[in-house]
């Protein structure tokens, strides 16, 4: 007897979201998938989702540089893919191994359930301990057990309350049921994957061709941590001039930036600042695309939402990413992958008997997905109604928003993979130097026309370039 067929990668339900805006004829081709079907442990298919995304981003690649009169012909390998979305993980810096979390940041156990906390930043760090009346001042080492002591006395809702209302990140591990019966649940899940808001009455032409779909086009990226670092990271891998800008009173964690920074500059910028922000208003005039990560409303002081960047600048395709959405209860809380899967119910999933988690040996303790899947996948469905977006701008600028939850949702709601699980092959790494020293890392998961797809340059100096284009 043969094989068992294997199951087949899934298409995901795109129809009338931004992923088919500006969607044309030509260049919409299929995207070759090789590898294994199943890489990872769990009960949900990660693999499917991963690899989706990213042929998304593939197929909107591949109908750019078609639009622009230099057709390409991507593939994809779910290897590369899962190295790609554990990118953090097989990045080395002069050698050293880069540290995913912080000690507050994790589960921890309540009166009655559990909470998963984030405090990686040192402003979320300070809003959970004095949400939970602690020492602020307290080192990681002498603050972890009483943060757990505290947590243990109160019910898993009560801490997420009072965390998220002293500017903190945490949330109260929900099933997959509670959070679909969940007030903002529902309207999660009742919006599309990938929200198109219509376009503008202006046009504006494409650029003359160059080297890769997005050559000749520029990005301002103003986003954090990894969807949205990730979806710019590709865009410049692709060929566009991306400019990052992150504000002065909040730098990013270094780590994150070297493993989200490749292919872009760095600038720093308060936009609190009259001048600066007659800077970035210039830096607007000369843009193509946009792209924000912040929760809905809070760029909206400095003119940067997306409704008031196509006002004054009709032809931009801004993208907008958030945790929740941009609409429910929860649209303006703070939320990260690891958040979003607590509450949505995948760390209920993804529970077991565990060593080294906050129960007891041998108890039953909420888990978490193999990878920042929520993240990555956002960032890929991002570029590529970044790049759907741009190959119908003679027709007007647009606007998409992409949330994690509704990804997540997106996840839960995929059917079970039967395949068993191969043994990944060592990924792909490369080597670069940096004013870091040399970085070992993951190049992008694309294959165009035969040629892996790598980075253009390594990581800029954090926050050292000017507000200008190149």
């Amino acid at each position: 007897m043969g094989a068992p067929p294997r199951t087949p990668w899934p298409e995901l339900d795109l129809a009338g979201t931004a992923l088919r805006a500006g969607q044309v004829a030509a260049g919409d081709g299929d995207v070759p998938v090789t590898g294994p079907r199943r890489l990872w442990d769990g009960p949900l298919d990660v693999e499917g989702l991963a690899v989706a995304t990213v042929r998304e981003a593939a197929r909107a690649a591949s109908a750019l540089a078609t639009r622009r009169g230099r057709p390409v012909a991507p593939s994809v390998d779910s290897r590369d893919v899962a190295a790609a979305f554990h990118s953090f993980a097989h990045l080395r810096v002069a050698g050293r191994e880069v540290t995913a979390w912080a000690p507050l940041s994790g589960f921890f156990r309540a009166s009655d359930g559990w909470v998963r906390a984030h405090a990686n930043y040192p402003h979320h760090r300070r809003g959970l301990l004095e949400a939970l009346a602690l020492p602020v001042t307290a080192d990681d080492d002498a603050a972890r057990p009483l943060v757990a002591a505290a947590v243990a006395a109160l019910p898993a809702h009560a801490v997420e309350t009072l965390v998220r209302a002293r500017g903190g990140v945490a949330a109260a591990l929900r099933t997959p049921e509670e959070w679909r019966a969940h007030e903002h649940g529902r309207v999660v899940a009742a919006g599309p994957l990938v929200e198109a808001a219509g376009r503008t009455a202006a046009s504006r032409p494409l650029p003359g061709t160059g080297d890769g779909p997005m050559a000749g086009l520029r990005v301002l990226d103003l986003t954090r941590v990894i969807a949205g670092p990730t979806a710019t990271r590709v865009l410049g891998a692709l060929g566009a001039d991306v400019l990052r800008v992150d504000p002065p009173g909040s730098p990013e964690l270094l780590d994150q930036h070297l493993d989200t920074g490749f292919a872009k500059r760095s600038a720093v910028a308060d936009l609190a600042d009259p001048a600066t922000r007659r800077d970035v208003e210039d830096l607007l005039r000369g843009a193509d695309v946009v792209v924000t990560g912040y929760r809905p409303g809070a760029l909206a002081r400095f003119g940067l939402d997306g409704a008031a960047l196509l006002e004054r600048h009709p032809t931009l395709v801004v993208a907008e990413l958030s945790a929740w959405g941009p609409a429910g209860a929860w649209a303006h809380e703070r939320g990260f992958d690891s958040i979003v899967q607590v509450a949505t119910g995948i760390g209920h999933r993804y529970g077991g008997a565990r060593p080294g988690s906050a129960a007891p040996a041998g108890e039953w303790a909420p888990g978490a997905l193999p990878v920042q899947a929520l993240d990555h996948a956002s960032g890929y469905l991002l570029a590529a109604a970044v790049m759907r977006l741009l190959a119908g701008r003679d027709s007007g600028g647009a606007h998409a928003r992409i949330s994690l939850a509704r990804v997540a949702t997106q996840l839960l709601d995929m059917p079970a993979v039967t395949d068993g699980r191969a043994e990944p092959r060592p990924p792909r790494l490369r080597t670069r130097r940096s004013s870091y020293g040399p970085l070992e890392y993951v190049p992008p998961p694309l294959t165009c026309d035969g040629v892996p797809l790598d980075f253009p340059s390594a990581p800029a100096p954090y926050g050292q370039a000017p507000l200008t284009w190149r």
